[in-house]
């Protein structure tokens, strides 16, 4: 699934057909539970979940599955060039790094020539509305060039959660900078049968301004 709107990779095959993933390396950044791994290994093919979190990995544990789980950091991969067909990552790394740059470079370093990546992130022009699901959601609060950090602190003043905004344009120059080509950017439409609210996510808003974008890369 690549975002809150229910967009299924059964149905959007960002990744290639369902039946070509049989035996293809695959790693998956930021993978949390690696919910998108368990998908991938069912469809035959052999996925890396790779996250920084130890506790997210613990919980894939828990839930069980055949593949790896490796606890490292997304800017410095631990694997050697050229090891993977295909990467991805629904919502996870690419928003909560100063740099997305070092990420993306790292991806195509353990991708084979033609790999794709596919990555999802909260959609940059809900960085300038309140994230609220009712109406008081649809109003602009900040702007959309804004680009500091939203960050949460406990009671010591230590960071706990940061999240950085980066513009469409500076997503699409991050990857072209990278060395990646992108060949499609994909805005799901919140479906009908979604009745669903999370967070700031919820019918009213979804059908009206988008909230997950979806980047397709390969690298050459």
């Amino acid at each position: 699934m690549w975002g809150p709107e229910g967009l299924d990779e059964v149905e959007a095959e960002l990744l290639g057909p369902p039946e070509d993933l049989k035996g293809k390396d695959v790693l998956e950044i930021g993978a949390g539970a690696a919910q998108c791994s368990r998908w991938l290994a069912a469809q035959g093919a052999r996925p890396v979940a790779l996250d920084l979190s130890h506790r997210q990995l613990q919980h894939a544990l828990r839930i069980g599955g055949t593949f790896p789980l490796v606890q490292a950091d997304a800017g410095v991969l631990p694997f050697a060039d050229a090891s993977f067909d295909l990467a991805c990552s629904a919502y996870g790394a690419l928003p909560f790094v100063a740099d997305p740059v070092l990420v993306l470079r790292e991806v195509r370093r353990v991708l084979l020539p033609g790999g794709r990546f596919v990555f999802s992130v909260t959609h940059p022009i809900r960085w300038a509305f309140p994230d609220e699901p009712g109406p008081e959601g649809l109003s602009v609060s900040a702007s959309y060039f804004d680009r500091t950090p939203y960050v949460e602190q406990d009671e010591q003043g230590r960071a706990v959660y940061v999240e950085h905004h980066r513009t469409l344009g500076d997503r699409v120059r991050d990857i072209a900078v990278s060395g990646f080509r992108l060949v499609d950017l994909v805005e799901p439409e919140w479906p009908a049968w979604n009745t669903s609210e999370w967070g700031g996510w919820s019918p009213l808003r979804g059908n009206l301004i988008p909230g997950t974008a979806v980047f397709v890369c390969e690298r050459d």
